[in-house]
């Protein structure tokens, strides 16, 4: 027999970005009772992420950051490096650990707020809310319910879409025999790497020391590598192209990320709403996740404070529309994607670029960085996606949301 337990607050699935991001709001506001549900430890745990991002101040979790650089820097496949400081921006870069840390020390300390480890299963609405079964660590049923659940678990397939790819890599934690590394510069796109037949690959370096990074081997494309084929790439760009010579890998984290044009429904009950990548949180065309799921997590609280239980976009229309011509002039190889970015980062000031990609452009500025695009391909494209059907797309990749991605699903740049 399963233990029941109401409340008029909300109930949040999932504890990882975008879970523990909106209890967080929640609890600062006050606006509402919660309960958050996190999986207990074992295979539903995922191992230690690393989520980045972008912004203009020190956030209210600052103290998890555990590096950020000032400058950055794009390299063409020909060496050709743009670098800028895109001041007043910022690029962050959180590991999941002391995330998590932070902010349930802090939920401790709200007695609005408690934590309930459990296995959640099925979500569905019951009059005045909705109602969570769970199986707590000891095998025992347990059902929750709230006046809102707010669902942040991955979705089991994508929505269906017109262009679908994948964001797949794997990066390693490296420490070199001697200084190899900037530490004032992070390397977001490095395209000296050897392209697929279609899509493309790019390194990334996150330097935490002269002698330690985050050293990364990412591919956009239909399907992700074999571990060995990872593996072989990164020693490739490690030694071959960033010469780094003897090196010591003392971690790796691997992930998937979807990039695709779907349409990911927010509310899918009365009083059941999806957060966080499986409320389509994550920028299709670059699969960074987090800094939406703050800006959602903040609608989110003042939306109800307000007594309304709307949940705002994480993307707006034009965005998104934007998105998914580049996604398609992509798949169909009509434009080439290293020279694509490369030339992007040259012509247009990095400060704007990295606003664009956050959704905190006007329209003025999105046309003129529209002109540094190749128009002819990218007008083609534009034209003919109102004519492609939405097809159901294959099962959504398994995240293991590291970097970009944030919230149950991964990273990649």
């Amino acid at each position: 027999m399963a233990r029941s337990i109401g409340q008029g607050g909300v109930v949040i699935v999932g504890g990882g970005a975008a879970g523990l991001c909106l209890a967080h709001r929640l609890a600062a506001t006050g606006a509402t009772d919660v309960t958050l549900v996190e999986a207990p430890d074992g295979p539903l745990r995922p191992a230690e992420r690393t989520w980045c991002y972008w912004d203009d101040v020190p956030g209210e979790f600052e103290e998890a950051v555990v590096a950020s650089w000032a400058r950055l820097r794009v390299t063409a496949a020909d060496g050709a490096a743009t670098a800028a400081e895109p001041a007043p921006l910022r690029y962050r870069m959180l590991r999941s650990a002391p995330f998590e840390e932070l902010v349930r020390s802090r939920l401790a300390r709200c007695p609005a707020v408690r934590i309930v480890r459990a296995t959640a299963h099925a979500v569905r609405d019951v009059p005045d809310g909705a109602e969570l079964s769970c199986t707590t660590a000891d095998g025992q049923g347990l059902v929750l319910r709230g006046r809102l659940v707010f669902d942040s678990r991955p979705l089991r397939a994508l929505p269906p879409a017109r262009t679908v790819l994948l964001q797949h890599f794997r990066g390693w934690f490296v420490r070199t025999a001697s200084p190899r590394f900037d530490p004032a510069v992070a390397d977001l796109m490095d395209f000296r790497v050897p392209q697929p037949p279609e899509g493309l690959a790019f390194g990334y370096v996150l330097p935490l020391a002269p002698d330690h990074a985050l050293v990364e081997y990412t591919e956009f494309s239909k399907a992700p590598l074999t571990t060995a084929a990872y593996e072989t790439a990164l020693r490739q760009y490690a030694h071959d192209v960033l010469r780094l010579g003897t090196l010591t890998v003392e971690s790796a984290e691997q992930g998937v990320i979807p990039m695709t044009d779907a349409r990911f429904p927010r509310r899918v009950g009365r009083a059941v709403f999806r957060i966080g990548a499986a409320g389509g949180a994550t920028r299709p065309a670059t699969g960074y996740t987090f800094a939406a799921i703050e800006r959602q997590s903040r609608a989110i609280a003042a939306a109800l404070g307000d007594g309304s239980d709307i949940v705002p976009r994480p993307h707006s229309r034009r965005a998104l529309a934007m998105d998914a011509v580049v996604l398609r002039a992509l798949d169909t190889g009509r434009i080439d994607g290293p020279r694509f970015f490369a030339d992007l980062f040259s012509r247009v000031p990095m400060e704007r670029l990295l606003r664009f990609l956050d959704g905190r452009t006007t329209p003025w500025e999105e046309f003129g960085i529209g002109l540094r695009t190749p128009v002819g391909p990218m007008l083609r494209t534009a034209a003919e996606l109102p004519f492609l059907p939405r097809r159901p797309a294959a099962a959504a990749a398994s995240p293991s949301e590291p970097r970009r991605a944030a919230d149950d699903a991964p990273a990649g740049p």
